[in-house]
């Protein structure tokens, strides 16, 4: 089984049951000018413990898909947010 990608991202909603959503920022470079954009897609996570809260940045993996939309899950917090 080869390895599975790692995303790093910042929590924006927190209100299901064992699972947020987190918005994933990339850099792009644009095709015609050249100039670097940020790209943002945002991404279901399934979150057992309940641990991440908005304004955290957190890490999650791929996994087998564990609802319509969840293909995540949170590995850890890297960094709690600040009095959000």
């Amino acid at each position: 089984m080869g390895k599975r990608r790692e995303v790093v991202g910042v929590v924006v909603r927190d209100k299901m049951e064992r699972g947020v959503v987190v918005a994933v920022e990339r850099r792009v470079s644009h095709d015609v000018y050249g100039k670097i954009q940020r790209r943002t897609s945002k991404f279901m996570a399934h979150d057992e413990a309940d641990t991440a809260k908005v304004g955290d940045r957190i890490a999650m993996v791929e996994s087998r898909p564990l609802s319509r939309r969840k293909r995540y899950v949170v590995t850890r917090v890297i960094e709690r947010a600040g009095n959000v």
